[in-house]
């Protein structure tokens, strides 16, 4: 599979990932389960929803 996640949009996934994961801890949520795609996303440089429409992010092919 190639990756369709740049640099800055990584550190941002992982980023907001994190912070959503904590709020729905903090607030007993489990919307802070969708914290996990942003991170899952993040980390592993592969955005589903990009695929359908060829998008990517990254500046060179991976």
């Amino acid at each position: 599979m190639k990756y369709n996640v740049g640099t800055t949009d990584r550190v941002i996934r992982i980023a907001m990932g994190a912070v959503v994961i904590a709020i729905g801890v903090y607030f007993n949520s489990w919307w802070g389960a969708i914290g996990i795609v942003l991170l899952a996303t993040g980390v592993f440089s592969v955005c589903p929803a990009y695929l359908p429409f060829g998008f990517s992010t990254c500046k060179t092919e991976e």
